[in-house]
């Protein structure tokens, strides 16, 4: 990770370099990108962004900006934590913000913040988070949310064919198959009896309608979206020639599989597909929280899910609520951060555990590990990339 003052030296150096230069503002788009690849944290990339009209356009028109998702951690979203700043309209005046508290991993006592629209905390239904995104619905209508500048998406209304009293337009889960501006992009919604696809900027939903159980989890995974099921069940998921749900037949081996009380995260970790659930132990007289990993292996028939002792170099960020995007992350060693550990995000700021035969320190408070749903509008913290790092130039 680059320091502030190398970073500073380096910006310094560049400007003598091109002739005829009047300012900051007239630095031509090479040394711009080689003084945003210099960048040491998010906090660093945005400020360079917000510096001016020109460093915008470089930043904008930067073939590479997803690259950072790879270099930092995900930032902690507060939802419960609101800053002292006045609540604003956005830019159409249509709905009101609420500001939030955003934490960076890389240096907590930075303060950050973001601003969410005020009737997300009123009746919606919290569904997922995706690209920068939140996604949640209310009545049949659902909103698309980018989580920092507040910046809404409606989609025409889902097409229920159930009752909506008896709590059937119920939100299980919802994700976007690509960043929103993105030409190919749909977005996919789960209720209690259907999965719902709204390929983005069209007129009308697609749905399927689900025989058995509610799909809670999405990911993308290897170019193919994988859905679990609040059984535990795993499908592949095909969009086209139209939606539908064909089953990955798997068996456990290892550990304690999950259960209803042990709700576990389904987690993208470089070329592997991870089942994270956590549990309860007893050791030496108190109790433990265990991490134990298991990635999907697709080499045999069944597949399996087999256990994962060693993390290696990587990192995992899971949410209080489970259909909140988890994400993994190599060497976080190089932002002051431990390998092998699930960083957990709490109400005040995030936990550490130990992953597999990793153990945390006994030090810090231990994490109130609830997976239940949250009720409606009672948004959970959850990590998040900001929106504008998945916009890479085409």
């Amino acid at each position: 990770m680059q320091s502030h003052s190398k970073l500073r030296i380096a910006s310094a150096s560049a400007q003598p370099v091109v002739p005829g230069l009047h300012g900051w503002a007239d630095l031509p788009d090479g040394p711009l990108s080689s003084i945003l690849a210099l960048s040491g944290s998010f906090r660093d990339v945005l400020a360079f962004a917000a510096t001016c009209r020109s460093w915008r356009a470089a930043f904008s028109s930067y073939p590479n900006k997803s690259a950072f998702c790879t270099r930092f951690p995900p930032l902690l979203v507060q939802f419960n934590v609101c800053v002292q700043a006045p609540d604003l309209p956005s830019n159409k005046g249509r709905h009101e913000l609420r500001t939030c508290k955003v934490i960076d991993p890389i240096n907590k006592n930075i303060a950050l913040r973001c601003q969410i629209p005020q009737e997300i905390y009123q009746e919606m239904h919290f569904a997922g988070t995706s690209y920068g995104q939140l996604i949640c619905g209310r009545a049949g209508y659902c909103l698309v949310v980018d989580v920092f500048s507040g910046a809404v998406v409606c989609p025409p209304r889902l097409p229920f064919s159930g009752d909506f009293e008896f709590g059937k337009e119920f939100y299980f889960s919802g994700t976007l198959t690509a960043p929103i501006a993105s030409p190919n992009s749909h977005l996919l919604v789960s209720t209690a009896i259907s999965l719902f696809d709204w390929p983005v900027g069209s007129d009308s939903w697609s749905e399927l309608q689900l025989s058995d159980e509610s799909i809670e989890q999405l990911v993308e995974f290897n170019g193919q979206f994988i859905a679990m099921d609040d059984c535990y069940k795993i499908y592949a998921l095909q969009l086209s020639p139209q939606l539908g749900l064909q089953e990955i037949t798997t068996e456990w081996v290892g550990h304690l599989p999950p259960s209803s009380y042990t709700k576990p995260w389904l987690v993208v970790c470089g070329d592997m597909l991870l089942m994270v659930p956590c549990f309860w132990t007893v050791s030496s007289g108190s109790s433990v929280l265990q991490c134990i990993p298991h990635h999907l292996d697709m080499s045999t028939n069944p597949a399996k899910w087999v256990e994962v002792n060693q993390l290696d170099n990587w990192a995992l960020f899971v949410g209080g609520d489970m259909r909140s995007r988890p994400f993994s992350c190599m060497s976080p060693e190089r932002w002051g951060r431990r390998s092998k550990w699930l960083y957990y995000a709490g109400r005040s700021s995030f936990i550490v555990h130990g992953v597999g035969d990793e153990r945390a320190p006994s030090a810090g408070p231990k994490v109130e590990y609830e997976r239940r749903r949250p009720r409606a509008g009672k948004l959970q913290p959850l990590w998040v990339y900001p929106s504008i790092f998945y916009t890479d130039a085409q």
